[in-house]
């Protein structure tokens, strides 16, 4: 399997606070399963910027000494929508704005009080033309999409691609969360399963315990396909094969 939303450098956000504790989010990752870990740091936000593009990566090679081999770490970020977005990535350096394992893929992240008036079809639209595959992450959370099935089809339709959370199919964020991710995923909707792992309890990385979850309920073919094969298709920067079941 393979994470491709996890906060586990170390001191720079919300996620793992030390290099201790981001090296054994990884180990316990990699004991869960998951070959390869995206690190995905909080990108223009207020509280982290993090656009420092060489400083990331000197604490990804820090964290990757710590770890070794197993699993394979790649850098990334989890990029806030501002109105300024498109502007930065327009930019000849990104801005320091940070795709996926350096492909056309950006995770993107919204306002979780809902998108403010923002024209998201708009946006995936005008990223597509520009070369990009936008993932908009954790739907569940913001109730513009959560609640309009069909404002997600046509996001799909201009060019968006959605990832949702593993706690949230697994009922550690409450049965809400749950009936919201699994009528995403029955809807055929949702192109990727990540952790957004944070810390080693509250906000674990591991993806097997939603692994075993959509296998037993919507067959091992629709899991495999969120967990790995979407995810590998990211890290090897080419388009997935999506089709609703």
């Amino acid at each position: 399997m393979i994470d491709i939303h996890a906060h586990i450098l170390p001191a720079v956000d919300d996620g793992a606070a030390d290099l201790d504790t981001a090296a054994e989010m990884c180990r316990l990752a990699a004991d869960d399963g998951c070959t390869t870990l995206l690190a995905t740091p909080h990108q223009r936000t207020p509280s982290w910027w993090n656009c420092e593009g060489e400083k990331l990566c000197s604490t990804l090679e820090a964290l990757r000494s710590a770890v070794g081999a197993t699993p394979r770490l790649y850098l990334g970020g989890e990029v806030r929508v501002d109105s300024g977005l498109l502007s930065a990535l327009a930019e000849p350096d990104l801005d320091g704005t940070l795709p996926l394992a350096g492909s056309t893929y950006l995770l993107l992240e919204f306002d979780r009080r809902g998108l403010g008036g923002l024209d998201a079809e708009g946006l995936a639209q005008e990223l597509r033309l520009a070369g990009w595959r936008p993932i908009f992450a954790h739907p569940e959370f913001i109730p513009d999409l959560a609640q309009d099935l069909d404002l997600m089809r046509r996001l799909v339709q201009a060019g968006a691609l959605f990832q949702v959370t593993a706690m949230s199919l697994t009922s550690d964020f409450g049965r809400r969360l749950r009936v919201l991710a699994a009528s995403m995923v029955e809807a055929g909707l949702i192109h990727f399963v990540a952790s957004d792992a944070h810390d080693l309890t509250r906000r674990p990385p591991g993806l097997s315990r939603a692994h075993r979850h959509l296998a037993s309920k919507y067959g091992e073919a629709l899991a495999r396909r969120l967990t790995s094969e979407n995810p590998q298709a990211v890290v090897e920067n080419r388009p997935i094969h999506w089709h609703p079941d």
